[in-house]
């Protein structure tokens, strides 16, 4: 079992884009295969129930969930998926050493 990595996760909205009415957003973690905690945001589509479609989604090197990935996936889950974006390793809220490659 991996060990997880306690992250600091800001609570408030830190997005670069409005928040959306038509979604719910939590903040979640995960450990990927090299054992780094990584943080992401969940979006589910509000009054929606059973199963649906998921997306997961990182953007280009350098870039953030609070930037076009968050935007992304917000406007995936108004259309009716589950969606994640996450940062990857040694990026934003998410664990791992270096930093600030």
């Amino acid at each position: 079992m991996l060990k997880t990595e306690e992250l600091k996760l800001v609570s408030e909205w830190d997005k670069t884009f409005p928040q959306s009415e038509k979604v719910d957003h939590k903040k979640v973690t995960f450990v990927n295969r090299y054992g780094i905690t990584l943080a992401a945001d969940l979006y589910k589509p509000k009054n929606v129930s059973g199963k649906y479609p998921a997306i997961a989604v990182s953007g280009p090197f350098g870039a953030v969930k609070e930037q076009c990935s968050g935007l992304y996936a917000q406007t995936m889950a108004e259309k009716g998926y589950l969606t994640i974006a996450f940062d990857p390793s040694f990026t934003g809220e998410s664990g791992g050493y270096p930093r600030f490659m």
